[in-house]
């Protein structure tokens, strides 16, 4: 059987662990990439960085800030994108308050300041009832020591001038599959909604009891949509 390459776009402060049952339990039937996002300082930059090394025609997958990478890359290049799955992420641009936020949290480093992701992040980033779990907060706060604040200085710079990319989802012919948490506090279910309305086609899913980062806080039920939409 012919493996179907798939790319998988990382969010802020998040490396290859967000993906980890993804990456082991779909590599039977993809052959499965996670993009460095650390990099550039801007979305189109990650885009392109992403689309020199890819193959030439591909599935692609992003959460959050990966999600506004892979939009770049389908604006960019929509004749390489064979499939899009668009996870716990938003096609607006950034709000006037969070560009606001971003900007003292890029002062605060300015300070010597890195905290990575803190107590106080946390219920931002998980369903209530995952900030429990140990194990799981030990991965994300791992992931983002290994980022670091260099390239989290990047990846916010990255956010905040990002498009907005309302109009172009109307454009987009690829089988789309739109996935978030019932839960998620950061990108909430009515910009999923949004943009699934906007995409003809576009396969809308919610996973209960889930904040934002779903394939970590709910790896088999994601990984299960995701085979689904490998093989539509």
């Amino acid at each position: 059987m012919t493996k179907t390459p798939l790319i998988l776009l990382p969010g802020l402060l998040c490396d290859e662990a967000l993906w980890a049952h993804q990456f082991e339990t779909l590599s039977d039937i993809a052959d499965i990439t996670v993009a460095d996002m650390t990099g550039d300082e801007t979305v189109q930059g990650m885009a392109e960085r992403v689309l020199d090394s890819a193959p030439e025609t591909f599935a692609l997958a992003g959460l959050s800030m990966g999600g506004y990478a892979a939009l770049a890359i389908i604006r960019q290049a929509p004749e390489r994108v064979e499939r899009l799955a668009l996870l716990d992420t938003s096609a607006r641009a950034d709000s006037p308050e969070n560009t606001k936020q971003r900007q003292g949290f890029i002062e605060q480093l300015e300070l010597g300041d890195f905290r990575g992701v803190t107590s106080r992040l946390l219920p931002l980033l998980v369903h209530e009832d995952r900030l429990s779990d140990d194990a799981l907060i030990a991965v994300i706060q791992s992931s983002a020591e290994n980022v670091g604040s260099e390239a989290y200085v990047r990846q916010q710079k990255a956010i905040m001038t990002r498009p907005d990319g309302l109009e172009g989802l109307k454009k987009i012919t690829c089988p789309v599959l739109i996935l978030c948490g019932r839960q998620d506090a950061l990108t909430p279910l009515a910009l999923h909604e949004e943009m699934a309305a906007a995409i003809a086609g576009a396969s809308l899913v919610v996973i209960e009891d889930c904040g934002h980062l779903s394939p970590l806080e709910r790896p088999r039920a994601v990984s299960a949509v995701m085979r689904y939409w490998l093989g539509r």
